[in-house]
């Protein structure tokens, strides 16, 4: 009996490190999506557009922050587009009434920060909000709340800044997808990893 849970212990241990493996593979795969996307040229633009579902996109040369994290998702093969319509559909009144909407719109509500933080709640891991830069790891998407009430999204990635030696974030927050060491500019009120 002894050896029987031995052996169990080592299977679920491999099975565990195997798991733990792939999920570390997948955010810095999205880490780097992300970084690809700061070589692109993005002109901030808040438009409302009519765009196709599934797998719809503003044009390419336009977005917003929300835009940075639907993009970077994309190249991973996950279209939260059709993951938040679905989800919305399936329970709308999870989701904020912000917008005074009453149903799901595929057009813009993946393009919603207050969206995908519901959304990442729900189906992602809800992480503590600290003032730890070393809780923060790449591939983690993170939540700010501006002056004036705006909220703003963005992607922890694996570059280090020089000056503080934390995780910088591809954003946009009008100059375009960048990358900057802005992880404390803004105060945080959402911390997820998602991985579908």
């Amino acid at each position: 009996m002894k050896r029987l849970l031995s052996v169990i212990f080592v299977v679920c241990c491999a099975v565990t490190s195997v798991m733990g493996q792939q999920e570390r593979d997948f955010y810095a795969r999205l880490s780097d999506a992300a970084l690809e996307l700061t070589q692109d040229v993005v002109v901030y633009d808040p438009a409302y557009f009519r765009i196709g579902y599934p797998g719809g996109d503003v044009p390419a040369n336009k977005g917003v922050c929300t835009d940075v994290v639907i993009r970077a998702y994309r190249k991973l093969g996950i279209d939260l587009q059709k993951e938040v319509h679905e989800d919305m559909k399936a329970d709308f009144a999870k989701y904020p009434n912000n917008w005074g909407l009453k149903r799901p719109d595929t057009n813009i509500d993946h393009r919603r920060v207050p969206n995908l933080m519901v959304f990442f709640s729900r189906h992602g891991q809800k992480l503590p909000v600290t003032d730890n830069a070393a809780d923060y790891l790449p591939g983690d998407v993170v939540c700010w709340m501006l002056s004036g009430g705006a909220t703003h999204i963005g992607i922890v990635v694996d570059r280090k800044s020089l000056t503080s030696n934390r995780n910088k974030v591809v954003h946009n927050i009008g100059a375009g997808q960048v990358v900057e060491d802005c992880l404390f500019e803004y105060k945080i009120i959402g911390h997820y990893r998602y991985r579908k």
